[in-house]
């Protein structure tokens, strides 16, 4: 685990619904979370039951949900402040619910996109641990002492050897890929290089943007002050290479500078995205822009979506087939080629 554990996006989609529904319906706060805190399992029970106990004291909502640390990501920890002090809250869980069901549908066309591709690799990395325990399990070829494959694995011994190898490589790239989600600071250098990978790069900026001009239009329509609706916004893009310009934008702001100014001046964001808060900003509609906006990007980033499905799926057949020629010139090398230098040196 990195970190102490969070919500996954799909919970927080549905428990942002159900909030909604209850809370428009002219619930009290008391019975809703009363009932969520009943239902709660796993390692969210103690979590729910803190905002329980915190809302039958007559704390606030958003108190009492302050009460389970990071648990929650801290945009939807905000909103539900300004919700609460604005009377909006059925409202502000809404717009949540909205935002999280469509992370949860993008992902979900990701790993769809994905699935092909992955039980490929999962076939032909079988087929090399059962050609590696057939040459030690198959006497013929066990005394030979040939390695066909050159990794100096054989039998039930190298086979346990080479899964070990390969649940390190899964889980290294499992804690790598929840680093680079949770925001951990030494995955930095990584998500730098990543958005300079022409397409992928692209694609990434385009999700960074939707989120950030969706975080935009919620938060400058929530009645937050700008400095905070900035920080909130820009921390939601989830990616370095804007997180990075938090202060810097809140320092220009507070010196009295337009956000597409500030913005600007960092040389990070995309023209388009800088124009359309401009325009937003001298037209007096900057919320109804970024809603605009938001609308756009979503489009254009499930047609990243599956851009970014393309390329991973290129990436693992790839793979697959240098591991193929990989084992073919092994086989060729230890099978083929090293006998018959053994039998042509002299005796």
């Amino acid at each position: 685990m990195i970190g102490p554990p969070r919500i996954g996006t799909k919970p927080l989609a549905t428990l942002c619904r159900r909030l909604a529904t209850s809370l428009g319906a002219g619930v009290d706060a008391r019975t809703v979370w009363s009932r969520e805190a009943g239902a709660a399992r796993g390692s969210g029970r103690s979590r729910f039951a803190q905002i329980n106990e915190g809302v039958q004291r007559g704390a606030s909502v958003s108190d009492s949900i302050e009460q389970t640390g990071k648990y929650f990501p801290e945009f939807f920890r905000e909103l539900v402040k300004v919700g609460e002090q604005s009377g909006q809250l059925a409202e502000v869980f809404r717009r949540l619910a909205d935002h999280y069901e469509h992370q949860v549908r993008l992902r979900r066309a990701l790993l769809s996109a994905l699935t092909f591709p992955a039980i490929e690799l999962t076939l032909a990395l079988g087929v090399v641990g059962i050609l590696i325990y057939v040459m030690g399990a198959i006497p013929q070829l066990a005394d030979t002492g040939v390695d066909l494959l050159g990794f100096g694995l054989k039998g039930a011994g190298g086979l346990m050897t080479y899964l070990a190898f390969l649940a390190i490589v899964g889980f290294a790239l499992f804690l790598l890929v929840r680093a680079m989600v949770r925001g951990v600071l030494w995955v930095s250098p990584i998500q730098r290089a990543l958005m300079y990978v022409p397409t992928l790069g692209t694609a990434l900026e385009t999700f960074a943007m939707a989120r950030m001009a969706w975080a935009m239009h919620v938060t400058l329509n929530s009645g937050m002050d700008l400095r905070s609706a900035m920080k909130l916004s820009l921390g939601n893009t989830h990616n370095v290479l804007y997180t990075q310009h938090i202060d810097r934008v809140l320092r220009a702001i507070r010196s009295g500078r337009e956000i597409h100014e500030a913005l600007a001046e960092t040389r990070a964001f995309p023209v388009h995205f800088i124009d359309a808060v401009r325009v937003g900003e001298e037209s007096g509609q900057l919320v109804e822009s970024m809603g605009n906006l938001s609308a756009q990007y979503q489009d254009e980033a499930r047609a990243a979506m599956n851009v970014m499905a393309v390329l991973l799926g290129f990436a693992v057949m790839a793979l697959i087939a240098g591991v193929i020629i990989y084992l073919i010139y092994q086989v060729f090398i230890n099978a083929y080629l090293n006998p018959i230098r053994d039998a042509l040196k002299p005796i």
